[in-house]
């Protein structure tokens, strides 16, 4: 029988990079490089309610199983809400921070939370599930959660007591288009009629949309998106943002072949910008920004261009970030995400166990209400 042990890091430089890449690959939210930005940047830290505390796990000396994972003093930035367990445990009087988080900061991004290089996987979570029960008691943390896995992650974790969550949110697939008509031409006439219409205000409105991508991003490009990011956080929420300057040029320096930049010109001035990451098989839209309102522009610049760029580079998948219905009627199919969740305490566990079951069904019926809504012609 395997024995393993585990460590905890607080820092992801005391893993080995090479070690990580081994087990993690190269899909860009878990890249060693960018969890190592968001450190370095001081975007997660203690003070921001982040605190990195990253499992590895061992067999003799050989590394088996990474969890890049944060403790967190709240729930921002997760988008798996559990702000009303937070409020239930504060008016009986208990703490529910901090808790131990699997995920990635700031990112409705699904992928491998837990990556295990071993024969016998199983072994492997059975002995992960143990140590964080074990240590969120000890350690006197709420619980912990794994959030944005994928299912056959979340289906390993799941035991009577270790809970699963069920979400949903909207994507693009590429059926094998060779050009965004080949899209247009699987939707009805009427959707398709609305989308031509929606793109064609931005060149009655004179604006361009130009590509970058790596070398050709320059580190002024950045600073300005920086600087659009954080003016339209500011407008919509009243702070300037998850991120900053110092994460981006980080991201550029460290990741700069997997970046795409896409800007919007209006009389040879950038008023608008976005920055994607592109994995294997997957375009990932992430971080929007603005000088200005302008008819249509965040469709074309977040939605449109995004899936252009996916055709044209032969990717499965566009994934725009989380929630927004706005997305059905322009062809992104709503998905279900995953998450795992641990409650020390066994009344508030068998309340939230019960909370999650009929939100699963919930959920259920909004994902089949939402297919119902699809603009495709064989809806």
């Amino acid at each position: 029988m395997a024995t393993f042990t585990h460590q905890w890091f607080n820092n992801i430089n005391q893993i080995d990079a090479h070690e990580w890449t081994r087990l993690f690959g190269n899909e860009p939210f878990t890249r060693h490089a960018f969890l190592y930005a968001l450190e370095q940047s001081h975007c997660v830290n203690q003070e921001t309610g982040w605190q990195p505390h990253h499992l590895a796990v061992y067999e003799a000396d050989k590394l088996v199983a990474l969890a890049p994972g944060y403790l967190k003093s709240h729930s921002y930035g997760e988008y798996v809400f559990d702000w009303a367990w937070a409020e239930a445990f504060e008016q009986h009087g208990l703490a529910y921070y901090p808790k131990w988080l699997s995920g990635v900061p700031f990112s409705p991004i699904e992928g491998q939370r837990i990556a295990i290089a071993h024969a016998n996987t199983q072994s492997v979570y059975e002995y992960i599930k143990k140590q964080l029960n074990l240590t969120s008691i000890e350690q006197g943390w709420s619980g912990w959660h794994v959030n944005f896995c994928p299912k056959m992650q979340a289906q390993a974790l799941c035991t009577d007591d270790i809970m699963q969550r069920v979400g949903v949110q909207f994507q693009w697939f590429n059926k094998g288009f060779k050009t965004f008509d080949d899209f247009l031409n699987t939707l009805t006439a009427r959707k398709r009629k609305t989308l031509k219409k929606e793109r064609a205000k931005i060149a009655q409105q004179s604006i361009t949309i130009e590509w970058l991508q790596g070398s050709h991003i320059s580190p002024e490009t950045m600073q300005l998106f920086c600087e659009f990011y954080q003016r339209t956080y500011l407008k919509r929420s009243g702070h300037l943002g998850y991120l900053n300057i110092e994460f981006f040029t980080l991201l550029q320096a460290l990741m700069g072949d997997q970046l795409i930049v896409m800007l919007a010109k209006k009389d040879n001035k950038i008023v608008a910008a976005t920055l994607s990451l592109q994995g294997e098989n997957t375009l990932y839209g992430r971080y929007w920004g603005a000088n200005e309102e302008i008819d249509s522009l965040h469709f074309e610049l977040c939605y449109y261009q995004g899936i252009e760029f996916a055709i044209k580079h032969n990717l499965h998948c566009f994934h725009s970030g989380a929630q927004g219905e706005h997305k059905i009627p322009r062809g992104f199919e709503p998905v279900f995400t995953y998450s795992s969740h641990y409650i020390v305490e066994p009344d508030f566990r068998a309340a939230i166990n019960d909370y999650l079951k009929r939100e699963r069904q919930h959920m259920t019926m909004y994902k089949t209400q939402c297919a119902d809504l699809l603009p495709f012609k064989n809806q």
